[in-house]
């Protein structure tokens, strides 16, 4: 299994963070994850998941499906009933204080990190190489070992700071793919926008997927139908 890395932050966009996970699991990654304090509040506010940071257990991000079944909401018919599919060892989970995790050296070999979403304070942290956590320090490994670095900010209006911290990672050899779906590939639900951020995040660490149609491919449907 090849080894990719996710960091999950305080930015709006939770869900993005989960349907990558549950694909990355599919496409049979390894994933070392690891999460922010913030990303923990955005998890339980937008999804109605409860994560123990200090005891951390994989099946407590999939319950999302559970927390929304009463809504019979287009989340729950993304992520499916049983969207827990990891096998035994697939996802390595480290907390966002341990400096002392692999991933915090560029001896550990990845084939990649996506950090979804970013938030602004881990985005300015890369761009100013000033790591206080483990996120931010297996982003700098990233940059500094020519390794693919894929930022998902999810934020508006940009100030020019935030603009500037952009340019910065982009000019060090980062990604910076804000969380804007296109509309070109056939939009029926609201799951496949998530799914059109999600493949262009593993398109840019070269894992295959079918999530969306590509441009040029053939139309699914007949037109434009949005549901949420």
């Amino acid at each position: 299994m090849a080894n990719v890395i996710l960091a999950i932050t305080g930015a709006s966009g939770a869900v993005y963070a989960l349907r990558l996970l549950q694909v990355l699991l599919e496409a049979g990654q390894q994933v070392h994850l690891t999460i922010s304090p913030a990303g923990q509040i955005v998890l339980r506010e937008e999804l109605g998941v409860t994560v123990d940071l200090d005891a951390f257990q994989e099946t407590d991000l999939f319950q999302v499906a559970m927390a929304r079944e009463s809504e019979a909401s287009w989340l729950t018919e993304m992520l499916g009933p049983n969207a827990d599919r990891a096998q035994s060892g697939q996802v390595i989970y480290y907390h966002h204080q341990d400096l002392m995790a692999p991933i915090a050296s560029g001896s550990f070999l990845s084939g990649g990190m996506i950090v979804c979403p970013c938030s602004g304070s881990t985005l300015g942290a890369i761009a100013h190489a000033t790591p206080t956590n483990l996120i931010q320090r297996a982003a700098e490994v990233q940059l500094k070992e020519r390794r693919p670095l894929v930022l998902v900010p999810r934020e508006t209006p940009l100030s020019s700071l935030q603009l500037e911290n952009m340019h910065r990672a982009a000019q060090a050899g980062a990604v910076v793919m804000p969380a804007t779906p296109g509309w070109y590939h056939g939009v029926h639900s609201l799951a496949d926008l998530v799914d059109f951020m999600v493949a262009r995040m593993c398109d840019q660490l070269g894992i295959e997927n079918r999530l969306i149609r590509r441009w040029g491919e053939a139309r699914r449907g007949g037109g434009l139908r949005v549901e949420g």
